[in-house]
């Protein structure tokens, strides 16, 4: 049984909400200064639409997001060297999170707006456990005697692109190739094998709390 298709006004009113939100997240430098209600009315759409098509804001900025990262997730899980899987791992990590940045430096302002979501935490996302996951399972097929702490790893390199840190870096002058130089120099760094962290002993391996 197929899916019930889309209804032609429904795809036009989400295309022009999400053009709309585009648009005005792009002109304002504080991304919580765009209101549901001014996306609705650049949009041409009733605010109830709004609310029906994407739940709420956090909905519709996660919504725009996707449209925005489709053709990087493509291209890191189908693609060419070197952000596809034939690209070795360290060399993979390090073009994911240069990719990242960009996206980053391209869309400041949508991604501030991802990245600080007013029902909780930007960790607890499938955005960002989706690149979690991908720099994590890349930091385990790094060879060598151990991959460290993965998971820990995987944050911090993250770290290092968050939409905060972008956008103060660029407030402050500096170019994205330099901010790229530096996060390159950063995960090379990160990467080297003396500096991959150790996982944490278990409470049980330590003796467990007293």
């Amino acid at each position: 049984m197929t899916g019930r298709k889309e209804r032609a006004d429904a795809v036009r009113n989400r295309e022009a909400v999400l053009a709309a939100a585009d648009k005005l997240f792009a002109r304002h430098q504080s991304p919580g200064s765009v209101s549901m209600d001014e996306i609705a009315a650049a949009a041409g759409v009733g605010k109830g639409t709004l609310f029906r098509r994407f739940g709420d804001r956090t909905g519709l900025i996660r919504a725009l997001a996707d449209l925005h990262t489709a053709e990087l997730r493509d291209a890191v899980e189908n693609g060419p060297p070197p952000l596809g899987p034939a690209t070795p791992p360290r060399e993979r990590v390090a073009a994911i999170l240069d990719a990242l940045l960009r996206f980053k430096l391209d869309s400041r302002y949508l991604a501030l707006a991802l990245e600080s979501p007013a029902d909780g935490s930007p960790y607890r996302t499938t955005y960002y456990d989706w690149w979690h996951t991908v720099i994590r399972d890349l930091l385990e097929r790094l060879p060598g005697d151990g991959h460290g702490d993965s998971g820990f790893t995987a944050h911090a390199l993250l770290a290092a692109t968050r939409a905060d840190l972008v956008e103060h870096l660029a407030a402050d002058g500096d170019t994205p190739d330099l901010i790229s130089q530096r996060l390159a120099a950063f995960v090379a760094a990160v990467l080297s094998s003396s500096a991959l962290p150790s996982p944490a002993p278990s409470a049980s391996a330590s003796g467990g709390a007293r």
